[in-house]
């Protein structure tokens, strides 16, 4: 019998039989990693199994390849964000970039850690930069690192204003010349320079949808980036 212990976030929860859900789970140490919750499917288990509650999680199964199944423990629920709408779609957008991005069971401790912090962040103001900054960091762990420190032409760390749409490295304003229209532009907000306005946030996380619907090109197979982050982009481009 395989079996072990650890803490995580839930991503998506589905029913499965008559009474019981499959739920993925974004562990500490075994990564996004799924499970069969008994009664997973009851009225009084469903708050436990919500995608974005905190939970502990005992995993079993015969074989290590078999699904297995969960025995889960709330630790923190995340309910009360449901009466926000904002908060709502970014908790939704988090678990499903995370379900879409990462392979299953294996492990992302710096990402774990950062998703955690992400989802705390939700219910207070102003996070939307520490959204934008958790996807820079979600391409950083997918091996596709922006490179934002100096220009890729000039070497020069002053007055970046664009990203490469091909190379994801910064480019100096005067460098890009008549080229700067095929360039993405870069906002101060992913300098770590000031507040970040709406404006801001739209071009960052436009900057960073570009490379990860890139880099999960082969996973998504023509399909654009989930349909949670979009509706996150919708409402910040309201707000």
């Amino acid at each position: 019998m395989m079996e072990w212990r650890d803490q995580g976030a839930v991503l998506t929860m589905r029913p499965h039989g008559e009474s019981s859900a499959i739920i993925e789970v974004f562990t500490a140490a075994h990564g996004r990693h799924a499970g069969v919750v008994r009664g997973g499917a009851s009225r009084r288990m469903a708050a436990v199994v919500q995608p974005g509650t905190q939970v502990d999680v005992v995993w079993r199964a015969r074989l290590d390849e078999q699904i297995g199944s969960y025995t889960v423990e709330p630790l923190q629920s995340r309910a009360g964000l449901m009466a926000d709408r904002l908060a709502l779609a970014g908790l939704n957008a988090i678990c499903a970039m995370l379900h879409a991005a990462l392979p299953e069971r294996e492990s992302h401790p710096a990402l774990y850690r950062h998703s955690i912090a992400l989802l705390n962040a939700l219910q207070t103001p102003g996070w939307p930069p520490d959204y934008l900054r958790w996807e820079q960091a979600l391409l950083e762990e997918l091996g596709f690192a922006l490179d934002l420190t100096r220009c890729a032409i000039t070497g020069s760390r002053e007055d970046l204003a664009y990203v490469s749409p091909k190379t994801g490295r910064a480019v100096n304003r005067d460098a890009a010349g008549d080229w700067a229209a095929r360039l993405l532009p870069l906002p101060p907000v992913m300098l770590g320079q000031g507040p970040a306005s709406r404006i801001e946030i739209a071009q960052g996380l436009a900057i960073t949808g570009h490379f990860l619907t890139r880099s999960l090109e082969p996973t998504l197979n023509g399909r654009p980036l989930p349909e949670a982050r979009h509706r996150l982009l919708d409402l910040l481009a309201r707000e």
